[in-house]
């Protein structure tokens, strides 16, 4: 299988639940992580989780909705640290409530977190990536991607939207050797949605960060002639 080592690998949303479980799994298999999320308590968690146990890591407080942050985020990478080999978006938001509760300011931060930020990640590692014939994109989505649920409509369209732009990126990039990847994941053990709040017996049925987490770590080990472009995982029992 292929090696990550040395390899540099940027994840956005890495403050906690499945960004922090894929960064600490990265930084785990030999990468330099560099790290972005919004919490900045979190996110320095997360970087000492990651040096405490498995390597370094590199933590820029990043609002993955605003282009400046993210390009600072990334020029970071390129130039403190080196090429982005492997970029996971992770940032998520989400807001469970009927369409006609909702307001603007949900709406843009749902569309603009999910969908908006990885247009401008990729946008901005997609030429490195190119013109060295290497790259790996990892975009975390959901089944909300894939089957619609009542009061989650704007949710729902951004994964949707996030399934369809992935798998269009990567026809447009594979013969570049750049891959693109999705992984849509179940119900998942954090605190998004108010996950946490419910009964400790539901939780023990969902999957964990680590779960995803184990996810990414195949797919990057993929050898280079070939990619698996899509994960669904599920709980093996309904939560």
């Amino acid at each position: 299988m292929r090696d990550i080592k040395e390899k540099v690998a940027v994840v956005t949303g890495a403050g906690r639940g499945i960004g922090r479980a894929i960064a600490i799994e990265l930084g785990r298999m030999g990468a330099r992580v560099v790290i972005g999320s919004r919490g900045a308590t979190e996110l320095e968690e997360t970087a000492q989780l990651i040096e405490s146990t498995v390597g370094t890591a590199s933590a820029i407080l990043t609002d993955v909705r605003k282009k400046d942050e993210v390009h600072r985020l990334l020029e970071h990478a390129a130039s403190q640290v080196g090429p982005v080999d492997i970029l996971v978006n992770c940032a998520g938001t989400g807001v469970s409530r009927p369409v006609v509760d909702f307001t603007d300011a949900d709406y843009d931060a749902i569309l603009e977190t999910n969908l908006k930020s990885v247009f401008l990640t990729c946008r901005y590692v997609l030429p490195s990536m190119i013109a060295r014939g290497t790259g790996h994109i990892i975009n975390i989505a959901s089944i909300a991607g894939k089957v619609g649920s009542a009061n989650l409509a704007v949710y729902c369209a951004s994964k949707f939207g996030l399934v369809g732009f992935t798998q269009s990126l990567a026809e447009e990039v594979r013969q570049h050797g750049v891959r693109v990847s999705l992984i849509c994941p179940g119900s998942t053990d954090t605190n998004f949605l108010g996950s946490s709040n419910k009964s400790s017996k539901i939780r023990e049925r969902m999957l964990s960060p680590a779960d995803i987490a184990h996810a990414v770590r195949m797919l990057v080990l993929q050898e280079a002639n070939s990619f698996i472009s899509e994960v669904i995982i599920r709980p093996t029992m309904k939560p």
